[in-house]
Parts: structure tokens; C-alpha cells; sequence
């Protein structure tokens, strides 16, 4: 590729309309077992932190269900019956960490069709961006299992949706929770009509995402990894996106972007070991918003994955629903100075994805 990718499309006023937010109590119904990271707290703190202090310019409503044949579109049919079966059931296992109850399939469901209904409504200028607060999270799921806490790839799904059905030609999904979207990446592993970019910790589950994961075939250069030692904070993390980030998706100009939201960057989650604050959040939505602007306005749909201390889940829905809402995208600086150890994996995404992107050059 000439580094030149896409081309911008021209930009139709639309009527003032808010963020749509899509959340449902039926998703507190997945019960992955006692004890489990995932659980319905998560969730319930943050329906309390918008019902008590409501975020201007956003409107609720209720997801709808995926159906079987969109499911197909990226799950195998295998894996979309032994998820099926677990409805009404207890207790099923379905991989080392990830467990479905009896309510957890009409969860999932809701959760995917959710994803596919938000792109949906961004692409038909309905709304200012939209938000799916759902569980289970999905960027771990694979065509044919379930894997990390994640039963059906919600962003693969809208993704292949809004491809297929809705016409799209560019789409890209970012995702900056802790741990590698293994699923998504692989969903997409040899196409060049969806773009994966991924910030998160390594090496750290679920082993994927090195900085030399770039795709293959038509899909080559179209997998962008940063992978993350420990430690790293706001202003890391908000250097990697502006410099390794930024000039690949302008030239690649999405009609669409699909964010993987997970939160388990907080200072304070017990599984992240990165250190962003709610303003690192913040600022990273905000470059999430620019991209948009500059390519493809109002058309930003994000969908929760991880986080798993309540407060940071809280803080970064919070902020990411506030950049969204926004009347224009804010500019919005971090504190602290650029550590050592991401200038280092600054040059090393640089180096591997150069060949492919001639503006990660030099």
C-alpha cells in the first residue's frame, strides 16, 4: 500500500440529535459464577452513575437480539449452538474462565444485536455516536468458542454488519482495554476493508497482539498492534495513539469506528497493571472523536468490554460518553511526560508497520 489509503467523503449537515445509549437490566442476568472478575456489579454501577447524574446530549433506549444469521456472519454454527444450549441451564463451562448461567444467552444476544443495532443507527445519522453498555464483554470470543470472559465477538459482528449489510467499505476497530482482542483480530486477520488497532498489556493474556502481528495477505498492514510493558500511563498511551496511530487511520479514512471499551487500564483495576485516569480516558475518546470528525462525523459506536474495579469502569464510561456527546470533540491534554519504555515501543510498532504505511517512517 502507498500509505495514501482511502479518501475522505464529503460531509452532509445532519439534524442535532444525541448519543444513543443502549442498556438493558437483562444483561445482569449473565452469571458467570461466584467469585468471577465479570461480574453484574460492574454493570449496576454504572446504570446507578447515569440514572443519578444523567450525561447531557444522551438518549437511552433498549438493545434488540442478534439474530442466527447474523451471528453467522463471523461465528461458526457450532459455536453458536453450544452458546444456544446454555440458556435455562445453571452452570455450563465453556472454556477455562468463561462460564454462561441460565440467563446468559438472551445476555449475549442482546449484547451482540446491541453492537449491530448501534452501528445501525450512527450510519443512518440517527444519533451523535452510541454507547452499548452491555456484558458479557466479546473481543476474546473466536469464530468457533468462547475464550476470556467473552461469549459472542460483539465488535467483529458489527463490524461484518456494517460491511455486508450497510455497505461500508473502511471500518475500524480500536480497542484500548488491557488484554488483546484475540477474536477480533483473528476475525479480520486477511482483509483490508476492516482495520484492528489494539493497545494492551504484553506479554499478558491472552498471548497475542507482538508488535509483528500486522495481518496477512490483503490484510496485511491492517493490524496494528501497540503492544504495552507495565506501568504505562495518560500520557503514554496518548503518544502511541497520536504518533503511531493517528497518520494510519487519516490515510486510511473510515467510514466508521467501532471502539472496544474496556476500562482495565485504570490506575486501580486487579488486572490491568497500566495507570490511566479518568483524564486519560477522556483524552483518548477525545482522539477516537478527532478521527471521526475528520473522516466520518458522528459515525463512533462504542461497546463495553473490560474493567473491573467500579470506579474505573464508572470513570471511563463517564468520560467516554461525555467526549461523545459533546458538541464538537474537546482538546484535552494529559499530565506527565512520555516514559522511556513507550518511546521504545513507539519505535518498534514504527518499525514493523513502516513497510505497509510509509508515514510510520523515519
Amino acid at each position: 500500500m502507498s500509505g495514501e489509503r482511502g479518501s475522505t467523503p464529503r460531509r452532509v449537515p445532519c439534524p442535532s440529535v444525541d448519543t444513543l445509549i443502549l442498556r438493558d437490566d437483562r444483561f445482569l442476568e449473565h452469571d458467570p459464577g461466584p467469585g468471577h472478575p465479570e461480574r453484574r456489579a460492574r454493570l449496576e454501577a454504572v446504570y446507578a452513575s447515569l440514572d443519578a447524574e444523567p450525561i447531557a446530549g444522551t438518549t437511552s433506549a433498549t438493545p434488540r437480539a442478534a439474530t442466527r444469521e447474523q451471528l453467522l456472519a463471523v461465528h461458526t454454527a457450532a459455536h453458536v449452538a453450544q452458546v444456544e444450549s446454555s440458556a435455562g441451564q445453571a452452570h455450563t463451562q465453556l472454556d477455562a474462565d468463561t462460564a454462561a448461567s441460565a440467563g446468559s444467552h438472551q445476555a449475549a444476544l442482546l449484547a451482540a444485536g446491541g453492537a449491530i443495532q448501534a452501528v445501525e443507527a450512527v450510519l443512518a445519522d440517527q444519533a451523535q455516536g452510541a454507547f452499548v453498555l452491555c456484558r458479557p464483554p466479546g473481543h476474546h470470543a473466536e469464530a468457533s468458542g468462547a475464550m476470556g470472559f467473552c461469549l459472542f465477538n460483539n465488535a467483529a459482528l458489527a463490524a461484518e454488519h456494517a460491511v455486508r449489510q450497510l455497505g461500508c467499505r473502511r471500518v475500524l476497530v480500536v480497542d484500548p482495554d488491557v488484554h488483546h482482542g484475540n477474536g477480533t483480530q483473528h476475525s479480520f486477520w486477511e482483509r483490508a476493508d476492516v482495520m484492528y488497532v489494539s493497545s494492551h498489556r504484553f506479554p499478558y493474556f491472552p498471548g497475542t497482539g507482538a508488535s509483528g502481528e500486522v495481518g496477512a495477505g490483503a490484510g496485511a498492514g491492517y493490524t496494528l498492534n501497540l503492544p504495552l510493558p507495565a506501568g504505562l500511563g495518560d500520557a503514554d498511551l496518548v503518544h502511541l495513539y497520536r504518533s503511531c496511530v493517528s497518520p494510519v487511520v487519516r490515510r486510511f479514512a473510515p467510514e466508521l469506528i467501532i471502539v472496544s471499551a474496556g476500562f482495565d487500564t485504570w490506575h486501580k483495576d486487579p488486572l490491568g497493571d497500566l495507570a490511566l485516569t479518568e483524564a486519560g480516558f477522556a483524552a483518548l475518546f477525545s482522539i477516537f472523536r478527532g478521527w471521526a470528525e475528520e473522516s466520518c462525523p458522528r459515525r463512533m459506536v462504542a461497546l463495553l468490554e473490560g474493567g473491573y474495579a467500579l470506579d474505573g469502569v464508572v470513570a471511563g464510561v463517564r468520560a467516554g460518553l461525555s467526549v461523545m456527546s459533546a458538541a464538537s470533540p474537546p482538546a484535552l491534554a494529559v499530565d506527565g511526560a512520555v516514559s522511556d519504555a513507550a518511546r521504545r515501543v513507539e519505535r518498534e510498532v514504527r518499525r514493523a508497520l513502516s513497510p505497509h504505511w510509509p508515514c510510520l517512517a523515519g
